[in-house]
Parts: structure tokens; sequence; C-alpha cells
């Protein structure tokens, strides 16, 4: 999701026009870290 994110926000800074694709991409980069940082259900992930 941080990866689409970023690409959606380097097109939109290529692409004058497009400014949907940079607050795409910001919203997609935002939302991918916090579900990265943010344990879901309580519990840590634990890496084996």
């Amino acid at each position: 999701m941080i990866t689409l994110g970023l690409i959606l926000l380097i097109l939109g800074f290529l692409i004058e026009g497009m400014a949907i694709l940079k607050t795409i991409g910001a919203i997609l980069i935002v939302v991918g870290l916090i579900l990265n940082l943010v344990p879901i259900g309580g519990q840590r992930r634990r890496v084996f």
C-alpha cells in the first residue's frame, strides 16, 4: 500500500494536471504507515 501510494504521488508530480493522484497517493501512504505501525487485535506481530 505504501509502494502504491509512492507511485501515485510521483505520477501526480510528473503529470501537472492530476492533483487527485497526489491526494490519493498521500492518503495511501498515511494509511499504509498506520496499518504497519498499529497492532491489529491487540496482539503484537511476531517475526519468527
